[in-house]
């Protein structure tokens, strides 16, 4: 039926319903009888009608989308959705108002809610995007792995922007890393050679500058090099932008559709930056981690305490705990090195430098590189405590440090030892019998005053015996059945004495394992002890040096 103003006609239903207001109404008013047909419309829908019919309102019908509304109101039936009906006429979007006349004629009053529609959608898209980034940045930052962290970069931009996603690396060497994802499929990493300059935008995003639209970018210019395995038909549609990251790009991210997909749109060509940016600095964050990480496990290799072993028939054994658990170095430290020969005295080393952590685990570096440079005058223990405390005195560190000495040489079964304490707590000596005695050698600790003063005692081990050397973290370690006991003296000689004829290895871990047992989960200090060991006739450390009797001195 076609469409009239018809202001002459006999009113309708509707008409006597609602008057003549509908007429002048600034929106478009239909009025639609029982059947469905468009009796009568004013000015404002006559004009939008026209339009959506591109030509003739003679040749305007009901949109389908108030037709269906209309059914329903004229045959009672309630909406399928709350709210008025909804829908598009001519690319504007409208909200239909029913007037029910008696005759079954209704008045659709349309009200253009276009720009609130729009802003609804930008808002739902916006959201959309907010749910997806925040995704994404949780995702990308549980990891500070490099390749663990571009595997779930491919693998989210193939999820929620793609159907499938390239992640170029930053070329190492004439070759690139590469990381293929495709929606609901496994990923690939791979390093390869490729011509990245023959892909469009791809050697200015690698450099970090800003993408080309997609629109720019021809799909048939993409090489096979970049298009995953399985990937479903031809590319239709593509992205390339680059991952910036902190100072130098991260790489770049090119995502495919194929040609049977919607091709990307402005919003999601910027969302995909948004995600490029999360994922660049995510990657740049992984890689300064893992390269000093690296630089950090090259730097610790040198502040580590050193693994011990026999030397020159005598048996080292060593332990180290740090005041943290989370940390591997601290202020206590111990090395050995060994004489040129048997003949020569091995020079034993073991300190506690004051604090703990990083800055006390500096200092311990340079006093053991000090020792290191001062191993040519290692037999006199005083005049290598003064060059150590005059090099401390004029170092930036205000730390002091206490240090124990022990020149270590086996000479007919037995070992003979000269030892010197620098504030040190002094050496303990465990016999066969099961007595444990402290050797008297006192001093001044170093890098505290202009002089050191320290007395050299000289002590001899039997075969079986050891002579432990400590740090003060191990007396006071604090733990106990109150949680706040120091383990003390009397209980480290306690456990030594149990030690009688133990192997030095065995005697430390005795040690270790009744402090660790006696702080519970209580704080401590930096703990490290250090035994020295006469073999017994027989072992293998005994076969490295002579294994004939001699009669041992105690003390001098």
């Amino acid at each position: 039926m076609s469409a009239s103003q018809g202001s002459s006609a006999a009113p309708s239903g509707a008409d006597l319903a609602v008057g003549t207001a509908w007429a002048e109404a600034p929106c478009p008013v239909l009025v639609v009888d029982r059947h469905g047909g468009l009796v009568r419309v004013n000015e404002a829908a006559r004009v939008l009608l026209r339009g959506a019919a591109g030509g003739d309102g003679a040749a305007a019908r009901v949109p389908s989308w108030l037709a269906d509304a209309h059914r329903r109101v004229s045959d009672g039936l309630p909406g399928a959705d709350p709210g008025p009906p909804t829908g598009t006429i001519d690319d504007r979007f409208f909200e239909a108002h029913p007037t029910p006349g008696a005759d079954g004629d209704v008045v659709w009053w349309l009200v253009d809610e276009t720009g609130r529609h729009h802003a609804e959608n930008a808002l739902s898209d916006a959201l959309a995007r907010s749910e997806i980034l925040a995704e994404v940045s949780s995702a990308l930052l549980s990891s500070l792995n490099v390749p663990r962290c571009m595997e779930v970069a491919a693998t989210m931009a193939a999820e929620h922007l793609a159907e499938a996603a390239v992640l170029v690396g930053p070329p190492q060497g004439r070759r690139h890393p590469l990381t293929y994802a495709r929606r609901g499929g496994p990923v690939t990493q791979v390093t390869r050679r490729v011509d990245v300059s023959i892909v469009p935008g791809l050697p200015e995003a690698l450099q970090g500058f800003p993408p080309v639209p997609a629109r720019w970018i021809n799909p048939g210019d993409i090489p096979d090099w970049v298009i995953p395995d399985d990937f479903a038909g031809p590319v239709g549609s593509v992205i390339v932008t680059p991952l910036p990251g902190h100072g130098l790009p991260a790489g770049a991210l090119i995502l495919l559709r194929s040609s049977t997909e919607q091709a990307f749109t402005e919003n999601e060509e910027l969302l995909a930056r948004l995600f490029a940016a999360r994922a660049g600095s995510a990657l740049s964050a992984a890689g300064l981690y893992s390269e000093q990480a690296a630089i950090t496990a090259t730097l610790m290799q040198d502040l580590l305490p050193p693994p011990l072993t026999s030397v020159h028939g005598v048996e080292y054994a060593g332990g180290y705990r740090a005041s943290q658990d989370q940390e591997r170095i601290g202020g206590d430290f111990y090395d050995v090195h060994p004489g040129a020969d048997a003949s020569r005295s091995t020079l034993v080393a073991l300190g506690d430098v004051a604090g703990k952590g990083l800055e006390a685990a500096v200092l311990t570096g340079k006093i053991r590189n000090t020792l290191h440079a001062l191993l040519p005058l290692a037999d006199d223990h005083l005049q290598v405590l003064s060059l150590l405390n005059g090099a401390l005195l004029t170092s930036h560190h205000t730390r002091f440090a206490t240090l124990v000495l022990a020149s270590v040489r086996r000479h007919r079964g037995h070992v003979e030892l000269r030892l010197t304490s620098a504030g040190h707590p002094p050496p303990l000596i465990v016999r066969n019998d099961g007595m444990v005695e402290e050797v008297p050698t006192r001093g001044t600790l170093v890098g505290a005053l202009p002089t050191v003063t320290a007395r050299t005692v000289e002590a001899v081990l039997a075969p079986g015996e050891t002579c432990l050397l400590y740090t003060d973290g191990i007396t006071e370690a604090r733990g106990g059945p109150l949680g706040d006991d120091l383990f003390g003296e009397h209980r480290l000689r306690r456990a030594l004495a149990e030690c009688a004829g133990m192997p030095a290895e065995a005697v430390v871990e005795r040690v270790r394992m009744l402090t660790a047992q006696w702080l519970g989960a209580g704080g401590h200090d930096d703990m490290a002890a250090v035994a020295i060991s006469a073999p017994k006739p027989g072992s293998l450390a005994a076969l490295d040096g002579r294994a004939d009797g001699g009669n041992p001195r105690r003390h001098r």
